[in-house]
């Protein structure tokens, strides 16, 4: 089955995603990119699938409206970098600067998303590496490597072998909020499950991360309203 459109204005791409887990049909809307999908047992078919949609079509158009806003940076615009919103500047020479409150980009404003996103990723990793060295060696685990990715569905990920992941959208957020991560990534290292020894670890690299873990939780989705390609 193609993916289909639902018509009106605007007109919405829905996609289509057949599951031999799914008992019913179900619609989903992605709070982080808005993406429409509807999902079907695989004995569900196409006509029926259609009819279900046209029925939700409110909803989902209801979903949609209560999105925030989608923004690509640009001159003039602001962008939070480590929890401070700064003003996108057009500036001479080579490299992007974070500049107290002022982000100086060289060249065109249509390269603007592109080069902010290069300079973010450098600044994420030497923060998140810098958090990570130091709570690893805090609990004399060290880690195998370190990853930086733009996930939807996790702020980072320790696997078995000791591989740290993290979303380098982090640096967007203020910095105990990526120490946060940092440390519950890191803790993994010793514990690999949710338990409450687990949570016991994250408490002893940082005694207050509850504060930093609801920040994330009530805005983190905001982090990933930024279009930067």
């Amino acid at each position: 089955m193609e993916d289909w459109s639902l018509p009106g204005a605007p007109e919405i791409s829905v996609r289509f995603r057949r599951s031999s887990r799914a008992r019913r049909m179900s619609l989903r809307v992605s709070r982080l990119d808005g993406r429409v999908t509807l999902t079907l047992p695989r004995w569900a078919p196409e006509a029926q699938a259609r009819d279900f949609l046209e029925q939700k079509a409110g909803w989902v158009r209801g979903q949609l409206a209560g999105r925030p806003a989608e923004i690509v940076p640009r001159f003039g615009g602001r962008l939070p970098v480590e929890g401070i919103e700064r003003e996108i500047c057009p500036a001479a020479g080579r490299k992007v600067v974070f500049s107290g409150g002022r982000i100086e980009v060289p060249g065109p404003e249509e390269a603007v998303p592109g080069r902010l996103a290069g300079a973010l990723k450098v600044l994420a990793r030497e923060r998140l590496a810098a958090a990570s060295n130091e709570y690893a060696a805090r609990l004399g685990r060290p880690y195998n490597r370190l990853t930086l990715r733009d996930t939807r569905s996790r702020w980072g990920s320790c696997s078995s072998a000791g591989a740290l992941m993290y979303s380098w959208r982090l640096i967007l957020a203020p910095p105990e909020v990526l120490r946060y991560v940092a440390a519950h990534e890191v803790a993994h290292l010793r514990q690999m499950d949710h338990s409450p020894a687990f949570w016991a670890v994250v408490a002893e690299l940082e005694p207050g991360y509850a504060r930093p873990r609801a920040w994330l939780r009530e805005h983190g989705t905001a982090l990933h309203r930024y279009r930067f390609a």
